[in-house]
């Protein structure tokens, strides 16, 4: 077992329909200045190109239970975006 698959972590997510899927989680940030909160995962699965997908959605956690939701605007993606560009350049 190489260092990286030590290192992995599991998300566990609760779907609507109740069932849970887990995934590898990459990454957790939060922006200083809106205090949002954002995951971001991957099922492992391989697009067309042999580039493994990966997934971010928003955490809210104002209820009992941390909610994942979506990136509602444009500006907030171009953010994630430089986000996952500075992070590929560390790796």
């Amino acid at each position: 077992m190489d260092n990286k698959e030590m290192d992995k972590k599991i998300l566990s997510i609760i779907k609507e329909d109740g069932t849970t899927e887990e995934v590898d989680l990459l990454i957790c940030f939060e922006f200083n200045d809106t205090k949002k909160e954002y995951v971001v995962y991957t099922r492992n699965e391989k697009d067309e190109n042999g580039n493994v997908t990966i997934y971010v959605s928003s955490v809210d956690r104002s209820g009992e239970m941390p909610k994942m939701g979506a990136i509602e605007s444009d500006e907030e993606w171009s953010r994630i975006k430089d986000v996952l560009r500075e992070l590929s350049k560390n790796d």
